[in-house]
């Protein structure tokens, strides 16, 4: 599994790609929308976890660029706004269970991956 992180905070997605690593998945993270779309041009991800409010591009609107570059792309959203997050744009991008509230579980992170690879 090769995982891209896209978090806005720094410490967390970086916390994340170590604590992923620590369980063999191979994890790339970027504190940018922008940065995001040149590294899935370059690189074959299978899950691309995305936050939702970010400067710049928001998730959603990332997660739209990003399955138009690669449609096979399995997508999870993250939030920490609650009832801010958009769930109907992030069930037309990521599925009806694409999505974690923070503060992020590394378990249930790592759960719903793998059901997301698994097709679940």
């Amino acid at each position: 599994m090769y995982v891209l992180l896209v978090d806005d905070e720094k410490e967390l997605i970086s916390t994340l790609a170590e604590r992923l690593s620590f369980r063999n998945i191979k994890t790339d993270w970027i504190t940018s929308g922008e940065e995001a779309l040149r590294l899935v041009q370059k690189n074959d991800y299978d899950i691309a976890v995305l936050d939702i409010k970010m400067p710049g591009i928001s998730g959603i609107e990332l997660g739209e660029k990003i399955r138009e570059i690669c449609p096979d792309i399995h997508i999870l959203f993250c939030t920490g706004q609650g009832l801010d997050f958009n769930y109907k744009a992030g069930s037309a991008i990521g599925g009806e269970d694409s999505y974690l509230f923070k503060p992020i579980d590394i378990n249930n992170l790592i759960g719903k991956m793998n059901e997301l690879m698994e097709g679940v």
